[in-house]
């Protein structure tokens, strides 16, 4: 075989893995578009509990959230045999994003059931993967953390609502929530610098929740510790 015919051989083999690789992707943003659509299928669930009679109906939005959860973990399953053995890293950035969000979600519901921090074992449980990259498709820590943190801003919001809505005691609950959650990341060394962003964000968060219990206090709407 001559120098020409080596290099055509070289070339057609590359040009066979570049094709393998491109349809590879297309089949992993074909799998991640579905996982976010029921993700945002997810949301609009839980967005109800914002709305002025949300927060009576707690325990059927939590309900339905979770059933919404079962589709999302088959489609986890279809989109984890897609990636080979050891590569989970090298498509990461496909789907991070929306394991941040479902990591939200259901930090979220768990929250909303229980007034509890979800910790990572529970969310890969309702996110359909597993904790330890040994095991293979996993939820990854900063993404885990990064679920935490987008749950800081939601709890903000729903604290600002729930006076709306005249539920008085929940904004004191959720303070008592973020500034546990606050201290618990500084106690973290992050290295992450979209992380340590959304970090700042959460002190942001913190401080909005305690001026509506301050508000609450000042107007003689805050609950005693008794009720």
């Amino acid at each position: 075989m001559d120098v020409s015919d080596t290099l055509t051989a070289t070339f057609t083999e590359l040009q066979g893995y570049l094709q393998a690789e491109q349809q590879l992707r297309e089949d992993i943003r074909f799998a991640v578009r579905d996982i976010e659509q029921t993700t945002r299928e997810i949301q609009k669930v839980l967005q109800a509990i914002h709305q002025p009679q949300g927060l009576t109906k707690i325990a059927l939005v939590c309900e339905n959230s979770r059933k919404l959860f079962k589709d999302v973990q088959d489609q986890i399953k279809i989109l984890s045999d897609k990636i080979p053995a050891n590569q989970y890293y090298k498509y990461h950035d496909h789907w991070k994003f929306a394991i941040q969000r479902l990591a939200f979600l259901a930090a979220l519901v768990i929250f909303l059931e229980t007034e509890q921090l979800i910790d990572r074992q529970t969310a890969a449980d309702i996110i359909g993967v597993k904790v330890s990259k040994e095991d293979g498709f996993h939820v990854d820590l900063d993404d885990y953390l990064m679920g935490l943190l987008q749950l800081a801003s939601e709890l903000s919001r729903l604290a600002v609502n729930a006076v709306i809505a005249g539920d008085y005691a929940r904004p004191l609950q959720i303070s008592s929530f973020l500034g546990e959650l606050e201290s618990g990341f500084r106690l973290l060394n992050l290295k992450n610098d979209a992380l340590r962003k959304r970090f700042d964000a959460l002190k942001y968060d913190v401080k909005k929740v305690e001026e509506v219990v301050y508000d609450l206090s000042i107007r003689g709407l805050k609950p005693s510790t008794e009720t």
